[in-house]
């Protein structure tokens, strides 16, 4: 099914005009076995937010992510996407609802074009007898990724290259930049920065801010306080499956968010 060309980055963040959450999470819960790995867990996203997720490894962070995302469904609780109750019961259901991912390994075709990898399960089609022969607008998509890595300001101008050619930092511009070009209302960000340089780390952040200004909203996971402290406009803090506290980035620092990792939940 051909993916309509309207989704343009002046509709993100826009499209409802309320001041409320775009996404909420309320009383989440997931087990596995005999471990709870989300206990009760509230979450609120607003327009254009940049909201990280920090906590020590087994706190939930990816639990709660991949419930957002449309990878693991909870055992309780209950989503809403701008007020109104949602069950996100797979990845695709997720895409629809204008809700992209992008995990860790970035999930990259690796020998195709940047603008394949943007388009990819979303190819379009020429026009006439030739596009219901299957034969694909390579041009239009070329194209018109080269029009939407401008406006995120991705340095990506050759996007027939193919993907193994780019630089660490490179691929991950890509990655995030096909999430967004898609995501009507929040991306999901899984450790964006991890494993890359100083410049590519930088480069990331430009990106993240680019989205801001583009009110898409933003989940990150991080396991880097500082960064997250920057980027950020509020972080929430998960220990052993519970949601310890929320705060304002600016009102906190990086001893803050370690001492509530770590130690007893802090009084809200």
């Amino acid at each position: 099914m051909a993916v309509a060309e309207s989704m343009v980055a002046s509709e993100k963040g826009s499209s409802n005009g309320s001041s409320g959450p775009v996404l909420a999470a309320k009383g989440l819960r997931k087990v596995y076995g005999h471990v709870q790995a989300l206990r009760g867990v509230d979450l609120e996203l607003f327009p254009g937010e940049v909201h990280a997720l920090v906590g020590d490894n087994g706190a939930g962070k990816s639990t709660l992510l991949r419930i957002l995302a449309g990878a693991t469904e909870p055992d309780g609780g209950e989503l809403s996407l701008h007020g109104q109750p949602v069950r996100l019961d797979s990845p695709l259901r997720a895409r629809e609802l204008g809700i992209e991912t992008v995990y860790q390994d970035l999930a990259l075709a690796n020998d195709r074009s940047c603008s394949a990898n943007v388009y990819i399960g979303r190819e379009l089609r020429r026009a006439g007898p030739l596009g219901r022969l299957g034969f694909l607008d390579r041009r239009r998509m070329n194209e018109t990724t080269r029009q939407r890595f401008a406006e995120l300001s991705i340095p990506i101008t050759q996007v027939e290259r193919p993907v193994r050619l780019l630089s660490g930092g490179q691929r991950q511009g890509v990655a995030i930049a096909r999430a967004a070009i898609w995501a009507k209302h929040v991306l999901l960000l899984d450790e964006p920065t991890a494993a890359l340089g100083v410049r590519q780390r930088h480069a990331v952040a430009e990106l993240i801010e680019r989205l801001r200004e583009l009110r898409l909203s933003v989940v990150l996971i991080s396991h880097d306080i500082p960064e997250v402290l920057k980027l950020a406009d509020r972080v929430t803090v998960l220990r052993l499956g519970q949601r310890v506290a929320t705060r304002d980035c600016e009102e906190v620092d990086t001893s803050w968010v370690i001492h509530a990792m770590v130690e007893e939940p802090l009084d809200e």
